[in-house]
């Protein structure tokens, strides 16, 4: 069986807050890239909860952030359609970033 590793580093600055969050997918020529913000959803089956990983760098806007989120709920909107094949939870979680995408243009920013 083949197994590949997710590797996430976390530079932190003196007060403990991220400057830099870099990654790669662990293969052997996989090149590491950097980013602002990563979310990590882990489903404890023990627990039957989710556990969860939220790290984003201080140079990150709070618009920039607002779109990580948006973006990663339609995200998971595709995800629970391929998965399960659940056309109501994915239209409704559309919807939701439908609603989030006009309020934050509502706040000035620009969406494209």
């Amino acid at each position: 069986m083949k197994k590949i590793e997710l590797n996430f580093n976390i530079e932190l600055d003196e007060d403990k807050i991220p400057e830099k969050i870099t990654w790669n997918s662990g293969e052997k020529d996989a090149t590491e890239k950097e980013s602002k913000a990563i979310a990590v959803s882990i489903w404890d089956e023990k627990n039957n909860n989710t556990l969860r990983i939220d790290q984003w760098t201080k140079e990150m806007t709070v618009f920039e952030m607002k779109r990580f989120y948006i973006d990663t709920i339609g995200g998971l909107a595709q995800s629970i359609l391929s998965a399960t094949g659940d056309e109501f939870m994915a239209e409704e979680m559309n919807k939701m970033c439908e609603k989030f995408v006009a309020h934050v243009k509502n706040e000035g920013n620009n969406f494209s």
